[in-house]
């Protein structure tokens, strides 16, 4: 399994106010594109950073399928994140794979 990870880490001011966003618009996106099987979203709870930190992972089956959302999606998302909450995040993305 392949998980593509976002970190976020969003000024503590407008952290709801993103969260929201993300549930109801940006998240929905990412998942219409067909690219992804699920996602949670995790809060880091001890995270050394100032702001709130948020991690959403998206799973799929191959990383020919992340390679294709990446491709053609991402920058396109990524521009529409930085519209919204310009100045007001930092963020990291992560691949990963799972080991049997």
């Amino acid at each position: 399994m392949i998980i593509y990870n976002e970190t976020i880490i969003v000024d503590e001011g407008i952290h709801k106010q993103w969260l929201n966003w993300m549930q109801t618009e940006y998240i929905p996106m990412v998942m219409k594109t067909g690219f992804f099987s699920s996602y949670k979203i995790l809060n880091v709870l001890d995270s050394p950073n100032e702001g709130v930190t948020y991690c959403i992972q998206y799973t799929t089956d191959k990383r020919e399928k992340y390679n294709e959302f990446n491709t053609h999606h991402w920058l396109g998302m990524q521009a529409l994140h930085q519209q919204k909450f310009e100045n007001q995040f930092v963020l990291f993305h992560t691949l990963m794979q799972t080991v049997n």
